[in-house]
């Protein structure tokens, strides 16, 4: 009769140790689980940042009309990306869309830039950039917050 009271007593230990081991388990899962989400989400943010990083150089800033080509070079033919070089001749005007066209709250519209710098290099036209003018610029974001242009406006 003892050695039945010390073997259940034995199993109920067990069952109770079990217990507790997967009660300790199931609690470390979901806490591990909410840190998981929480770095995702933190990651997720700092992925943003430094994909916006590469265009802050041109927000709100004054640059010159080399740096414009440069930039105009760069980015005309990303995707859903457009830039809009707005010269001194071209001041009533929308400008010049090179890559996508956008609108002013960040939509790309389904017209067409241009994607050749022939009349921004030219002289006599009034697409000129003037190497050494000076361009002021703003980024445009659309609703979801991402960046979808750049505007040079020729001060």
């Amino acid at each position: 009769m003892e050695e039945n009271t010390g073997v259940g007593i034995r199993v109920a230990a067990g069952i109770f140790l079990t217990i507790m081991l997967i009660t300790i388990v199931v609690i470390i899962t979901i806490s591990s689980q909410d840190a998981a989400k929480q770095g995702q989400t933190k990651m997720a943010a700092i992925t943003t940042q430094l994909s916006d990083t590469e265009y802050q150089t041109y927000s709100n800033t004054t640059l010159s009309g080399s740096q414009v080509l440069n930039a105009v070079r760069q980015y005309m033919n990303q995707e859903q990306f457009g830039v809009q070089v707005i010269t001194g001749k071209q001041r009533n005007t929308a400008g010049t869309f090179y890559g996508d066209v956008f609108n002013g709250i960040g939509e790309i519209t389904p017209d067409s830039g241009t994607l050749i710098l022939t009349e921004a290099e030219k002289q006599s036209a009034d697409e000129y950039i003037n190497p050494s003018g000076k361009f002021r610029s703003s980024i445009v974001r659309d609703k979801n917050n991402m960046i979808r242009g750049i505007i040079f406006r020729q001060e």
